[in-house]
């Protein structure tokens, strides 16, 4: 019997650790350095293969900028506090803000709204979904978008 995928949310301060820090540390880095209880006990229930978007928070962005995976779930390296692995998986084709999720009838309720301060959230996999949908997926999601050459037409039809 399978366990199903878990969906995440991890925040960062982008002065602390970006997309682009993420990027180039070859796409792989702990996540460490958190405190709350609440959101340790989250990292503790990750598993290998979850995905989790990767939020950049503070005063400038508020925002799903990627999608990166558990590679390592929980551990601890001696001290008080635990920390799992994850790789960059592939940047959202557009950036989703904070004010647009909120805007969204579908995503009421949603932890990262109830729960602002937390650092890692569950996001249910209808949300998941909505959040992807709006931000028109990610880099390596598998969805490959048409292309359109200049009369609308689209690049990968045959001409009869």
């Amino acid at each position: 019997m399978s366990e199903e995928k878990q969906y995440w949310l991890l925040k960062t301060e982008p002065g602390e650790w970006s997309w682009e820090d993420q990027a180039a540390n070859g796409g792989l880095t702990k996540w460490d350095g958190v405190k709350n209880k609440q959101a340790q006990k989250h990292l503790k229930s990750m598993k290998l293969s979850d995905l989790c978007f990767f939020y950049h928070s503070g005063a400038k962005a508020r925002r799903v900028v990627g999608v990166v995976t558990v590679v390592r779930e929980w551990y601890s390296d001696g001290g008080d506090d635990g920390m799992v692995d994850v790789k960059a998986v592939g940047e959202m084709r557009r950036p989703v803000d904070l004010k647009e999720m909120k805007g969204e009838k579908g995503l009421k309720g949603f932890a990262l709204f109830r729960q602002p301060r937390l650092s890692v959230v569950p996001v249910p996999e209808d949300v998941w979904i909505r959040v992807c949908d709006l931000g028109g997926g990610y880099q390596g999601d598998g969805i490959v978008l048409e292309s359109h050459d200049s009369d609308g037409e689209s690049g990968d039809e045959e001409d009869d």
